[in-house]
């Protein structure tokens, strides 16, 4: 393991951090960003000009990235390249289940191994080195990679076999979290109307059965001291949760509750645009014209 070249494509708000981790523990890390390595990489990495030079000096390359167009592009990419040492993909990007399947018969074409290991706990997680990674892909491949995944994670969970199994688990937990946050954004305005303070009526949900990860972290931590700084923006969320809605649709399994969410999620997004989604608390209790 410790004499394993890792890559790392994709140093935004995740993925950033994530390398940093990586760096941290002691791995030989080589990074690259399309919006400028130089400026992103984190100190100890290796940062290089290209795709192309990335895939040609690792064994291992991590992928986090905005959406499943950007990963199928990256995935031909490297299946086209001639002079490539990677023989492994993790990707811990969100890109539903289509987009994962079809990345990994792409690079399984070429020699190429994908994992589809979607991460859940946010940039606070990804900094803290706290996320979970649902990883999708042969149970060997984890262990092999398991001392580096657990530089970034607190928790990993093998959740299937294939390429599309850490999706479906990361679009319905998200699809969790998000529902959350709207369900008790609406909860909270309720009790407000009642004459109830905020931190009263979360202490009380808080140790009842309402608690969910919005009443236990984002309302007492982001919202109810104004900071909104969840580190997750509106439209990640809107897409994650319109992926799902997608991927139920084509399951043939039920969505009367993700079509509601979905459609409040849309128009939070187009009306607060760039904002963290925490902000949806604002954007319902400031009279969503189409309520």
């Amino acid at each position: 393991m410790s004499a394993m070249r890792f890559g790392f494509a994709g140093l935004g708000q995740m993925g950033g951090p994530m390398a940093a981790n990586i760096v941290a523990a002691g791995f030989d890390l080589s990074v690259f960003d399309k919006a400028g390595t130089a400026d992103r990489a984190p100190d100890g990495a290796k940062p290089l000009e290209s795709l192309d030079a990335l895939a040609a000096v690792v064994d291992t390359l991590f992928l986090s990235l905005p959406d499943g167009p950007v990963t199928l592009a990256v995935a031909r990419d490297l299946a086209a390249l001639q002079d490539r040492a990677v023989s492994v993909v993790i990707d811990l990007s969100t890109i539903g289940l289509e987009a994962a399947k079809e990345a990994g018969q792409i690079l399984a074409d070429a020699g190429i191994q994908y994992i589809d290991a979607p991460v859940s706990g946010g940039q606070s997680g990804a900094i803290a080195g706290t996320i979970t990674v649902m990883w999708g892909g042969p149970a060997e491949v984890l262990e092999i990679h398991r001392d580096v995944i657990m530089a970034i994670a607190k928790n990993l969970f093998h959740v299937g076999d294939q390429a599309g199994h850490g999706q479906t688990v990361k679009l319905l937990n998200n699809f969790l979290s998000g529902t959350a946050m709207a369900a008790t954004s609406e909860a909270v305005a309720f009790g407000l109307s009642q004459g109830i303070e905020m931190k009263s009526l979360l202490d009380v949900v808080n140790v009842s059965t309402g608690r969910n990860t919005a009443t236990s972290d984002k309302f007492p931590n982001r919202v109810l001291t104004g900071s909104y700084d969840a580190g997750f923006k509106t439209k990640l969320l809107t897409k994650d949760v319109g992926l799902f809605l997608d991927n139920a649709k084509a399951a043939g399994t039920p969505t009367a509750v993700a079509e509601t969410v979905v459609d409040l999620w849309r128009r939070c997004d187009a009306a607060l645009p760039d904002s963290d989604f925490t902000r949806i608390y604002e954007f319902l209790t400031e009279k969503d014209p189409d309520q």
